[in-house]
């Protein structure tokens, strides 16, 4: 697969990319610039549209074929030019075959007048694999949602509302599957009430396809040596198909305030990605500092554990790796994260044939397989197995990551309160202390961990707690030699501030925190099965399990180890509304879901934290904000809040 997902290209006399597997060019020979600016700005009359917009609006642009991504450089360029300062643009668009870093560097740089651009993508496109991969520019001004793979399997797993699209595959005649009339019948589908459109080509099928999804077309003038081209709109508004449970609640109006609670990862990116929004956010937090509990590990590992089966887990991950990768790229470097790689051992027979599987069907990008005598060169001690390796992955300290993403201005965190009680007068919530009113907002977002099910008992969360403890080795001289993440049924980082983070036990039993001889114990076990030569390298068999430092913390997880993101229903009257389905699933009742209006929660996200909690924040801020979802629906659905109370009617628990 390593050979064919990205781009394949020529490069001609000029330095202008040609697809290699498509025969066709990118852009116009003549000026690239000056056609997208003609075809799809001018067209879609972006100019116009673009500065009525109020401040807080957001104009979503939808695009098929990415390309060198000179068409969203020079919308973002002309959104800057014209729109309101606080207006922001969501591009979203689709790539089978993605550009390299290097060969996407090569190609802007064809346009200088786009380098300030340029370059902001460029240090962003990092981690760009397979499914939906969120990007977050100009200070979240702008945002860019890229969906890796053929459209036709992509675009019906959008959820998006969009204003204007560029149709901007190669031609018909060198790409026919990407102008069928399954695609235009997707953009009908994805378009808002006055959705815009506009084509290079003036081919009739096309132009018959279109009218027949829903577009009024008409042929104008084209650019260069093309004599004509289409542009058109939306007459025939398709109606939504999903299933009311999953709906979106109704869209907030009014002051856009919120309330996070909790300060941990979770809580901190919600918090950011509203912020981003222009949301003025409070944060409560019940301790001293942020990242108090379960994100105040010395060291995370950004842990792929993906399914070659593809299962909502798995794809969450593949896009939460993404987004906290180039999100990283924010964090100061030297003590809070490292982008050292990983390193999965295969353990046993089983392990071996799942990375077998991923190997086959993931980008060498991301994982590749390695030799015990690979990994141990990559690692830099000695390992007994083989097993893959992530380039891109590594270590983070999650305190750090959590300060930097309540850094924005318009976040207000306050410590030392603890929420024991929400209640609702006037539109607005109140979040009680024992007596006291700590805060009032809008909206409130619930993300304290295992304490979100007794915060918003009605909503009948199964929220889990699951005790875990890491042990702080000592680095010795021989130690440091270790040079990137190394992980079995444990997982061993590189030293940071002369001390390697070791980890990590699993007690489902106790409910206490403090620190454990016996986990301790466990967790030398799991290094000298990592590495017995590191585990002799920091001198394991001589250290005395009771006098190790170390740190435990409750996981919060669900039964199916997905987070909880989204809106929240009173599960009682939800089980109410939607009895029915206990006698048949296949209904589809059209009674309006029981919202607890305005409330949401960002939760249970495990050991997985670091890569699906910061998305997840850029999830629930797309329920709130009305936004493209940055995750197939599917998968968005699979997170939902309203799956529990759904299986409890369907099983007759409810």
């Amino acid at each position: 697969m390593s050979d064919t997902f990205h781009a394949e290209l020529d490069w001609d006399d000029q330095g202008q990319p040609i697809s290699r597997s498509f025969g066709d060019v990118y852009f116009s020979k003549a000026s690239g610039l000056e056609e997208t600016r003609y075809v799809f700005l001018a067209q879609n009359e972006l100019p116009r549209r673009f500065a009525a917009l109020h401040a807080g609006e957001v104009f979503t642009i939808g695009e098929t074929g990415f390309g060198t991504g000179l068409n969203f450089l020079c919308a973002w360029q002309l959104f800057t030019q014209t729109a309101p300062a606080k207006a922001r643009l969501h591009f979203v668009s689709v790539e089978k075959f993605p550009l390299s870093a290097s060969d996407l560097k090569k190609a802007l740089a064809l346009w200088p007048e786009l380098v300030d651009y340029a370059d902001a993508l460029l240090a962003q496109y990092i981690a760009v694999h397979a499914g939906f991969q969120r990007f977050s520019l100009d200070d979240g001004r702008v945002t860019l949602t890229l969906l890796v793979g053929d459209a036709l399997n992509c675009l019906p797993e959008l959820d998006a509302r969009c204003n204007a699209w560029f149709l901007d595959g190669f031609a018909p005649a060198k790409n026919p599957d990407m102008w069928t009339s399954a695609l235009f019948g997707q953009l009908a589908r994805l378009s808002a009430d006055d959705a815009t459109l506009a084509t290079f080509t003036c081919a009739g099928f096309v132009r018959r396809g279109l009218l027949e999804a829903g577009f009024a077309m008409k042929k104008v003038q084209g650019f260069g040596h093309k004599r004509e081209m289409l542009k058109g709109s939306l007459v025939a508004p398709v109606p939504g198909s999903v299933k009311p449970w999953f709906e979106r609640p109704p869209l907030h109006i009014g002051p856009r305030t919120a309330i996070v609670i909790g300060a941990g990862l979770a809580g901190a990116s919600t918090a950011a990605s509203l912020a981003t929004r222009g949301w003025q956010v409070t944060v409560l937090e019940r301790h001293a500092t942020s990242a108090a509990e379960a994100s105040g590990n010395l060291q995370g590992v950004l842990y792929l554990k993906l399914s070659p089966h593809f299962t909502p887990l798995t794809r969450l991950a593949l896009s939460g790796f993404g987004y906290t990768r180039r999100l990283l790229e924010g964090l100061d470097k030297t003590l809070n994260w490292d982008g050292c790689g990983t390193i999965q051992l295969a353990t046993d027979p089983a392990e071996d044939k799942r990375q077998q599987q991923l190997a086959e069907r993931l980008p060498s990008a991301l994982l590749r397989r390695v030799s015990a005598d690979e990994a141990s060169k990559l690692s830099g001690v000695e390992l007994s197995q083989g097993g893959v390796h992530f380039p891109e992955s590594g270590w983070v300290h999650p305190p750090a990551l959590c300060r930097f993403l309540l850094q924005h201005p318009n976040i207000t965190l306050m410590t030392h309160q603890e929420a024991i009680r929400l209640e609702r007068h006037h539109a607005q919530w109140k979040v009680y202390g024992n007596e006291a009113l700590l805060a009032q907002a809008s909206v409130v977002v619930v993300a304290s961990a295992t304490e979100t099910a007794t915060l918003i008992e009605n909503a009948q969360l199964p929220l889990k707690r699951i005790r875990g403890q890491i042990t702080h080795l000592p680095a010795t001289r021989a130690s440091q030699a270790l040079q990137c993440v190394v992980c079995g049924e444990g997982y061993i980082a590189p030293s940071r501030n002369h001390l390697h983070t070791l980890g990590a036990s699993f007690d489902f039993k106790r409910d206490d925190l403090e620190l454990c001889t016996e986990e301790h114990k466990g967790n030398l076990a799991l290094l000298n099965a990592l590495s017995p030569v590191l585990a002799k390298a920091l001198g394991a068999e001589q250290l005395d399990p009771a006098t190790l430092e170390g740190r435990a913390a409750f996981r919060c997880t669900t039964p199916d180890y997905l987070p909880v993101v989204g809106p929240i229903a009173d599960a009682a009257a939800f089980a109410h509304t939607y009895s029915i389905l206990g006698k048949d699933a296949r209904q589809v009742p059209e009674s309006p879901v029981p919202w607890l209006n305005n409330l949401f929660v960002n939760a249970g996200h495990g050991s997985r934290g670091l890569i699906t909690a910061p998305l997840s924040g850029e999830l629930l801020a797309a329920w709130l904000n009305n936004e493209p979802l940055p995750l197939p629906r599917a998968v968005a659905e699979a997170c939902h809040p309203n799956r529990f109370p759904l299986r409890a009617v369907i099983r007759g628990q409810a």
